[in-house]
């Protein structure tokens, strides 16, 4: 898979954010901004993987999308295709990976959880106060993944060239 080299990790962020308000739910928008941004040779495909895993995981109110969209993306980066076994250093990184975006958005969203009826339950689904908030997850979960896939494999971050 061929992957830019020089990536912002904000760009990442406000373009899936911007995915979000035009249409995309939380997982297909982290995918599509993750897909773009490191330009990757994959097809759009992925993107409609990830459109089962919005709202919670098809609307049960589950994981929230956003970090099903980053596990998923950071699954296409770390993941593995062979069948190796448990104790393949590649499917284990991945799960540590996997594990630090999870953990991390827990903290980071105010509500400490990653479940979508729990992050929304005071809200009117899909409108408003809502949508605003999925847009700023859905933002959050991105960058988070671009800032993952930019230590991990040694790439450059553009935002910190700027400062």
């Amino acid at each position: 898979m061929n992957i830019k080299k020089k990536v912002s990790v904000q760009k990442v962020k406000k373009d899936a954010e911007e995915y979000f308000r035009r249409g995309y739910f939380c997982c297909e928008a982290v995918m599509a901004s993750i897909r773009d941004n490191f330009e990757l040779d994959v097809p759009k495909e992925v993107i409609a993987m990830a459109s089962g895993m919005a709202v919670g995981a098809g609307r049960s109110g589950c994981m929230c999308g956003a970090v099903n969209g980053g596990i998923l993306a950071l699954g296409m980066f770390f993941g593995r295709t062979e069948q190796s076994g448990p104790n393949d250093p590649k499917v284990i990184r991945c799960m540590q990976l996997t594990n630090e975006l999870h953990n991390w958005f827990k903290e980071a969203n105010g509500k400490h959880s990653v479940c979508c009826r729990v992050l929304t339950k005071e809200f009117d689904m899909g409108k408003g106060e809502h949508k605003e908030q999925c847009i700023r997850y859905t933002g959050l979960c991105a960058e988070k993944v671009a800032a993952i896939v930019v230590r991990e494999l040694g790439l450059a971050n553009l935002d910190e060239s700027a400062v």
